[in-house]
């Protein structure tokens, strides 16, 4: 804005003062715009949110809580962790929610690892499984050999997991038991009930979906070895976990109220979710699909936010000596080539006090309250 004298020579002190009064506010204003500009943030997904782990995201964007965070938060879906992580590596994306196998994998390659760091664990349990028909013969993974396994696709970074399962039951796969791809949830689904497939690899969340659409299954869980290493988790390129810490620290922050809101009121959540994802939104009865879609999401809260034993987990906190003892038991398999990796490059452990500090309580009165 260009500044000029009152054009006449004799304008009044009251005009002038009129005139400043104009600036100040104009000044004022455009101050005020850029304080509150949000800073955007894209999210990487390997596969598409259903509502058990895309309800969170809805939660926090319709309760304002990205807002509070001065965050603007998308996101965006690739195929499986392989085609996600250039994606973090390149800085197209701020943040990525990819399974931590490749990561660790990339150690081994013979190349510079991927510059990535893990700073928000947000599955601590390991929720892959495996699922047949509730008919079926098959009650073990031995039972598996010379059969075939649906995933979505054979990019998931999911699969190097599940074939050290499938070895460490004296199977080989690519010999005597096979992956194949059939696409993710309902496509999925639709493979096991016409036995196109004998078997599904994909998540408990997802098989509950399978079980609330009418298919009975058995579920088949991978060694217990397994069961406390990490699963997704919200990863960054260096450069931003050291440039941009309040950044990680805001969203991680929102990320963990989101969850606690709805566990609170996990039926605001679906709700949120179903706006946001319209073509998500079952048809038939409204307050059956709104229910079981709540008990889905709180399924899943109860998996990620508590331990099998029920205590409550640090939200983002990695176990480390868990993931450790995983990956030993990765390299027995055959999936690395050593247990040697420095998990401290690739895992931190060093943003998680800010996750929690917010006023629970209130969150919670509020959570109750949202409609």
């Amino acid at each position: 804005m260009l500044f000029r004298k009152p054009a006449r020579a004799g304008a009044t002190p009251a005009a002038f003062a009129k005139f400043a009064a104009f600036v100040a506010l104009g000044t004022s204003t455009l101050f005020a715009t850029s304080a509150y500009a949000l800073d955007e943030v894209t999210v990487a997904l390997a596969i598409p949110p259903a509502v058990h782990d895309g309800a969170p995201y809805a939660a926090a964007e319709a309760l304002g809580l990205f807002k509070d965070a001065n965050l603007s938060v998308k996101t965006i879906v690739f195929q499986g962790a392989g085609a996600l992580l250039p994606q973090v590596a390149g800085k197209r994306v701020t943040f990525g929610y990819p399974t931590s196998e490749p990561v660790i994998a990339s150690y081994f390659s013979g190349k510079d690892p991927l510059p990535l760091r893990y700073f928000y664990n947000g599955v601590p349990g390991n929720t892959m499984e495996f699922a047949v028909l509730a008919d079926s013969p098959i009650r073990t993974l031995a039972d598996l050999k010379d059969k075939q396994i649906g995933v979505g696709a054979l990019t998931w970074g999911t699969i190097p997991g599940g074939r050290a399962a499938l070895r460490i039951a004296g199977l080989e796969p690519g010999k005597n038991v096979e992956y194949v791809a059939v696409g993710a949830l309902g496509a999925g689904f639709q493979a096991l009930r016409t036995h196109r497939i004998d078997a599904l690899n994909f998540n408990s969340s997802w098989d509950d979906l399978l079980e609330f659409s009418g298919t009975k299954i058995r579920r088949i869980a991978y060694p217990a070895v397994f069961q406390e290493t990490a699963g997704n988790g919200f990863i960054a390129h260096v450069d931003t976990l050291r440039d941009q810490p309040d950044l990680v620290r805001r969203f991680g922050r929102a990320y963990t109220q989101a969850q606690i809101v709805c566990e609170a009121n996990p039926a605001f959540c679906v709700k949120a979710f179903w706006q946001q994802h319209p073509e998500s939104r079952p048809a038939g009865d409204e307050a059956k699909q709104l229910a079981e879609a709540s008990e889905l999401l709180t399924r899943r809260l109860k998996r990620v936010l508590y331990t099998p034993s029920g205590a409550p987990r640090i939200p983002g906190q990695y176990d480390l000596p868990a993931i450790q003892r995983g990956i030993e038991a990765m390299a027995k398999a055959g999936e690395y080539p050593s247990a040697e990796v420095p998990l401290q490059k690739i895992f931190s452990n060093e943003f998680v006090p800010a996750f929690s500090d917010f006023d629970r309580a209130a969150l919670i009165r509020r959570a109750k309250a949202a409609q």
